[in-house]
C-alpha cells in the first residue's frame, strides 16, 4: 500500500509539474536533464527503509544517450538501480555538448 500511495504523489506531481511546464526550461540543459532522469528513475522496485542519495556523474554521447561514470552512495542496490536505468537512455536536449560532464544529486525517499 506503502508503495502505490507514493507511485500515486509521484504521478500527481509529474502530471502537475507537466501541466505548468514550458519549453524555456529545455533550453537550460540542467533542468532538462534533471526533468527527464526524475522520469527516468521514477519506477524504483526495491524496498526502502531510509531515505536514500546519491550523487550521478555522466557524460552524453553523440547519440545524446547518458553514460554513466560515477555513482556515489553508500547503497549499492541504488547505484546498481541507478546504473541500470540510466545508462545509455537517449535524452532530449537542444544545446547538448558531446563529452560534458553532468552532475545530478538524485533522492530516494521513504514515504
Amino acid at each position: 500500500m506503502r508503495k502505490f500511495s507514493l507511485f500515486l504523489v509521484a504521478v500527481c506531481m509529474l502530471a502537475a509539474g507537466s501541466l505548468y511546464a514550458n519549453n524555456e526550461t529545455l533550453k537550460d540543459p540542467k533542468k532538462g536533464l534533471s526533468q527527464q532522469i526524475d522520469l527516468l528513475l521514477d519506477k524504483y522496485e526495491f524496498e526502502v527503509t531510509e531515505d536514500l542519495t546519491a550523487v550521478v556523474k555522466f557524460t552524453l554521447n553523440a547519440d545524446q544517450e547518458i553514460v554513466v561514470l560515477t555513482v556515489e552512495t553508500s547503497d549499492a542496490s541504488l547505484e546498481a538501480y541507478v546504473k541500470g536505468r540510466l545508462n545509455y537512455q537517449k535524452v532530449e536536449l537542444e544545446n547538448f555538448r558531446e563529452g560534458r560532464m553532468y552532475t545530478v544529486p538524485v533522492r530516494i525517499t521513504n514515504s
